[in-house]
């Protein structure tokens, strides 16, 4: 394995210890960029300290994965060579992503079919970052597979899940960072109590019963900042304001016609944010971003059951422009004027509207003789049944001229909300 090469001094963990690779790799350009990708666009709007960039929360992913694989339970499984591995993809996961984040992978979905994943797959193999993982003696497809959780080493299912799971390494380290940068409080999670206590279970991830607390905490963590901070109601208009000027310039932009790497990283929030104001199809609503006039919440509504009608909202976006036609035409206003937003479009890190049924968890309980027994979570944590089912937010934007027309119009469409559950003007 390399040599240490020095450290680098992070907000949240202290001092992070890297390689010469690491330190060749985190020089790349196509990692550099991450400087000018902020991990929430549009949070700054209500939390004011959260500026933080996708370049730290890749740092710190990677440390994470480092204090992994100290787990003797995992090491013993790995080589040296495949731990040092585990933490150049956990450095490199994020490298994919394009202008303002998630916000841009609703293009790329809607246009090309992609996900950031696969950008991240094709930046490490296309991208100067094969040319310094080869020279590091890396197997480059190997390496960007893992990089995104699709290695499937026989064997070894639990190298993905180190990357991509329900207990992560950028789940741990999004939920600690994203909450310390917005000074919300829900990530106050004993997240290296989590990594101690994993397990190799048949090749997969487990956690040992002995962390149930750490993990309903980190559960609880993840509910709360979904709803306070990823899909506050203000920090979405502006992700949505953000995609319907990059959607409305695209084609004079060429934001989805890029043919190489270096024309897609040559995308950040900076130029793109530039691009947009210079263009005259995106220039009003990058005016307004600029002045705080953003749309406004007209109806916000939680479903915590599952419902045909809602269900349908979640799943097919033409019932979504159906109803939206609808609520429309009965406040009066053109089509333009009415967005429904769902936690399903992929501006979120959570693209499930059935949020906590994905994250049923492999857990394990140890006998006497050191034999261990799998369970289900859900049988053995009241809290985590309590909370498993349907968190459907549905939620209907509009300008601010337009606010109680859209509100009327979306109660009469998608139903009244109850008293405590309406939005103060």
């Amino acid at each position: 394995m390399d040599q240490r090469w020095g450290e680098i001094k992070d907000p949240v963990y202290g001092y992070v210890y890297i390689t010469k690779t690491e330190k060749d790799i985190i020089d790349s350009f196509p990692m550099q960029r991450l400087h000018r990708l902020r991990q929430l666009a549009g949070a700054e709007y209500v939390y004011p300290g959260a500026n933080h960039t996708r370049f730290e929360h890749s740092i710190g992913t990677m440390y994470l994965a480092q204090r992994l694989t100290e787990n003797f339970n995992l090491t013993q499984h790995l080589s040296k060579e495949e731990i040092q591995m585990i933490h150049s993809a956990a450095l490199l996961h994020d490298v994919g992503h394009g202008p303002f984040s998630h916000v841009f992978e609703y293009l790329l979905e809607k246009y090309l079919n992609k996900t950031h994943e696969e950008m991240t797959v094709w930046v490490i193999r296309k991208s100067e970052l094969g040319d310094i993982l080869e020279r590091a003696g890396y197997d480059v497809e190997a390496l960007a597979k893992l990089a995104v959780g699709s290695l499937q080493r026989k064997g070894k299912a639990f190298m993905d899940q180190i990357i991509q799971s329900a207990v992560d390494v950028d789940k741990l380290d999004f939920i600690v960072r994203d909450t310390h940068h917005t000074g919300a409080e829900y990530g106050n999670v004993d997240i290296f109590r989590l990594i101690h206590m994993l397990d190799v279970l048949d090749e997969n991830l487990a956690v040992d019963l002995g962390a149930l607390s750490a993990l309903e905490s980190f559960i609880l963590a993840r509910i709360e900042s979904f709803k306070s901070i990823y899909f506050h109601r203000v920090s979405r208009a502006t992700q949505i304001m953000l995609a319907m000027a990059m959607e409305r310039a695209k084609d004079e932009l060429g934001l989805v016609s890029f043919e190489s790497t270096e024309e897609y990283l040559a995308l950040n929030d900076y130029t793109v944010w530039t691009m947009l104001k210079l263009c005259e199809k995106s220039r009003s609503l990058m005016e307004n971003l600029e002045r705080r006039r953003l749309l406004k919440c007209a109806y916000d509504q939680t479903f915590h059951v599952k419902d045909k009608t809602v269900s349908k909202l979640f799943s097919t976006e033409e019932i979504r422009s159906e109803m939206r036609d609808k609520i429309a035409e009965k406040a009066g206003v053109e089509l333009e004027s009415v967005v429904i937003d769902v936690p399903t479009l992929p501006s979120v890190p959570y693209r499930h509207s059935n949020l906590m049924e994905p994250m049923e968890i492999p857990i394990f309980y140890k006998t006497k003789d050191g034999k261990r027994i799998s369970q289900r979570l859900s049988e053995v944590s009241r809290i985590f049944e309590a909370l498993k089912g349907f968190i459907n937010v549905v939620r209907v934007y509009t300008e601010e001229k337009h606010r109680a027309e859209v509100a009327k119009a979306a109660e009469k469409v998608l139903g009244e909300l109850p008293y405590s559950a309406r939005i103060s003007f």
